[in-house]
């Protein structure tokens, strides 16, 4: 008799994605009048930020964890951008002034 474990478990997998990205649609609100919730955005001082900057420069060059890191500032700066506009300018809102 043959398995056919492999055939189960790729479904099982495609139905863990569809339902992670289900979930991820359904906590966000349409409603104009509720204030978005910004993620905190840590602040690092001088000292860190520039041993940091030493321990970044160490890294070969491709490194995937300077890749990553550039995705970190994008986060930051969206997270940042959260907290300063108000709920009514938020791109992708309704009622708000962004495209």
């Amino acid at each position: 008799m043959t398995s056919n474990a492999g055939c189960w478990r790729r479904r099982l997998a495609v139905l863990a994605i569809a339902m992670s990205w289900l979930t991820g649609c359904a906590t966000v609100g349409s409603d104009p009048s509720k204030r978005a919730v910004c993620p905190p955005v840590v602040e690092y001082g001088r000292e860190f930020q520039a041993r940091a900057a030493e321990e970044v420069a160490l890294l070969p060059p491709g490194s995937a964890v300077v890749h990553m890191l550039s995705d970190y500032v994008v986060l930051r700066t969206q997270a940042s951008a959260c907290r300063i506009r108000p709920t009514s300018v938020l791109p992708g809102r309704i009622g708000g002034g962004g495209t």
